[in-house]
């Protein structure tokens, strides 16, 4: 309770200490212990039919050392997150790589297309070269995608919308909108998020 408290509210632990009787050093050793257990692990055994929806998100973070200016202007980190595109259960989550990387560069150093292989991936078009399915795009002198190619961008859209629902939802824990925690914090913090999204989606 307290590591979710303090995710949710992203409180200092000077603040959620007390709500839980205990010092600050003590919620700080239960959060060290705990938010590892927390985390969401990759799926080992994949279907024949699975596919997976990745996108990238920013996270303000405070530490320097994975974070970088960024194009909504803070320090950020760049998380990459994988979706199963049927049961819409977060299956990982990239190493936090600086929030000036763009996706196509994120999604291959963070580690997110190890999770990937060999699964039908779908992606934005953020994502070109990395093999993943991304919309079609207009091509040199083509003024306009032809109505196959119109009408298969509008199912590739509402896919992908399953993604954007669920880094809205995982948003929804304070802590991914201002991470003050160093190093690896602040990826521990969203494999734990993480995993507590996929037990409220499965009940």
């Amino acid at each position: 309770m307290l590591v979710a408290t303090y995710w949710r509210t992203n409180l200092t632990l000077r603040q959620v200490a007390p709500l839980f009787g205990i010092s600050k050093s003590a919620a700080d050793r239960i959060l060290d212990h705990l938010a590892p257990l927390l985390a969401v692990s990759p799926a080992r055994r994949k279907r024949e039919d699975t596919v997976y929806i990745v996108d990238g998100t920013l996270v303000p973070t405070r530490d320097r050392s994975v974070a970088a200016s960024s194009k909504n202007y803070r320090y950020s980190t760049n998380l990459q997150v994988v979706i199963d595109a049927n049961s819409r259960l977060v299956v990982a989550i990239g190493d936090p790589l600086p929030g000036s990387r763009n996706d196509c560069r994120a999604f291959t150093e963070s580690g997110a297309d190890r999770i990937c292989r060999g699964v039908r991936t779908i992606a934005d078009g953020g994502y070109q070269g990395t093999g993943l399915l991304i919309p079609h795009r207009k091509r040199r002198g083509q003024e306009h995608l032809t109505p196959v190619q119109e009408a298969e961008n509008a199912v590739h859209r509402r896919a992908r919308a399953r993604v954007e629902h669920a880094l809205s939802r995982l948003k929804n824990w304070k802590i991914l909108r201002d991470c003050r925690l160093k190093g690896n914090g602040v990826h521990q913090a969203a494999l734990g998020i993480a995993r507590l999204h996929n037990m409220a989606l499965t009940g």
